[in-house]
């Protein structure tokens, strides 16, 4: 008997490479986590530790797919503005369409 693989809709990536772990990577992916749970989105989003994305300098670093949203240094107060544009709202707001 085989289980159901079920896609999430979104993924969170956060970056916990040596560099972005000590910035604090790792307590995003449990602050997303949280987020997510207080959404009631757990199954349709879904955080996914990544390890170093090369991007060192801007450490932490954060992505948002299907958006290609991707955030250097992000802060808890950069995370919870981005779960909100690209998670709760559908995607970033373009002004030209």
């Amino acid at each position: 008997m085989s289980k159901s693989f079920d896609t999430p809709e979104k993924v969170i990536y956060v970056c916990t490479g040596s560099k972005c772990k000590k910035k604090g990577g790792k307590e995003l992916g449990k602050f997303f986590k949280e987020m997510i749970k207080e959404a009631g989105l757990k199954g349709r989003v879904e955080v996914v530790k990544t390890d170093c994305t090369d991007r060192c300098d801007f450490a932490p670093v954060t992505c948002m797919q299907p958006d290609n949203a991707w955030m250097p240094q992000t802060t808890e107060e950069k995370a919870r503005a981005a779960f909100r544009e690209h998670i709760l709202h559908g995607g970033p707001t373009n002004p030209a369409a």
